[in-house]
């Protein structure tokens, strides 16, 4: 059983706790610790897990490290996790600077540790169901969009909320970053809190990105086009279509007709099983642990994510 141990017992932190608690057959729960006095009483009373005084106290007791802190402290509590020989899970993005991520990857390639990175979008059903349908995208348009909240406000909209599709397209999309533009606008908190970014790679493909943190409602959707058609997939409601040309065995659901010329279509909207993404990353990096395996988004993935926010958020800057 791999003891593990949370740093951070804010939203996303207690989150974490209540899923770990109930994942007795991959994990047991030693404790947490949050500087925060009234957010360590309040996880404590929850929980009834033990609130531990300080960062290496707790890396001390356990054999993996569930860090969930702000983004400023992911690159201290790694590297100290690291340092100790414990397996990390931290949330995204990696770290807040390339420099750190960099240095992050120096650090733990002759460390033995596994680390994988909080892209729970890898993990969503929907994005799941969808998968096996795409395949070389040629362009895809992403809008991720919510009403403001105080907490994430410490880094930017592109390293808040873009970043899960950056991740998404980066694991779609196997060629380099050509060209990027991008724009965006800092209205309540002192970092962009809109953004937009087009990205275009090397094959071709071009990616469409907006992102807001005040919007007066909620989407988490994607659209990938590619030859044979198009899939919508849908994060937030856990909704997929595709829109898939047919090949002459199948039966179309469909016609277009276009001079003289008709085309078969099937619309497909593949069956989704139900389940809770935190817990599904949780529960993949305690196989890569016990297997010996690589972890489903790794460090490379996590520092790549991060460096594509960097680049955008350099060209907002321009």
């Amino acid at each position: 059983m791999l003891k593990i141990g949370v740093l951070g017992a804010g939203h996303l932190g207690k989150i974490h706790l209540k899923i770990l608690q109930d994942l007795t057959d991959q994990y047991e729960l030693v404790g947490f610790h949050d500087p925060d006095v009234m957010k360590a009483e309040d996880a404590e009373s929850k929980f009834g897990v033990r609130n531990y005084d300080d960062v290496q106290s707790l890396i001390d007791a356990v054999d993996v490290i569930d860090i969930v802190t702000p983004t400023l402290n992911h690159f201290d509590c790694s590297k100290s996790a690291i340092e100790n020989a414990k397996h990390i899970f931290v949330e995204k993005p990696i770290t807040n600077s390339v420099e750190e991520a960099d240095e992050l990857l120096k650090i733990i390639q002759s460390s033995g540790c596994k680390l994988q990175v909080g892209h729970v979008e890898r993990f969503n059903p929907a994005f799941v169901a969808s998968k096996s349908y795409i395949f070389n995208p040629m362009f895809i348009e992403c809008h991720r969009l919510s009403p403001f909240q105080p907490r994430g406000t410490d880094v930017s909209v592109v390293l808040d909320l873009m970043i899960h599709d950056l991740d998404i397209i980066l694991s779609l999309v196997n060629s380099p970053v050509k060209n990027i533009h991008a724009s965006g606008v800092t209205v309540i908190s002192d970092n962009p809190d809109i953004a937009n970014a087009r990205i275009e790679f090397e094959n071709g493909c071009v990616a469409n990105l907006t992102a807001s943190r005040i919007s007066m409602k909620t989407m988490r959707k994607s659209r990938f086009f590619q030859d044979n058609g198009y899939i919508s997939v849908d994060f937030g409601e856990n909704e997929v279509e595709v829109f898939q040309l047919a090949d002459e065995s199948a039966q179309s659901t469909f016609e277009i007709e276009l001079n003289d010329n008709k085309k078969q279509f099937n619309y497909i909207q593949p069956k989704i099983k139900a389940s809770n993404a935190i817990q599904e990353e949780l529960i993949s990096f305690a196989n890569a642990i016990k297997t010996n395996s690589n972890t489903e988004v790794d460090i490379n993935d996590g520092a790549k994510a991060l460096k594509l926010a960097h680049q955008i958020l350099d060209k907002i800057e321009q």
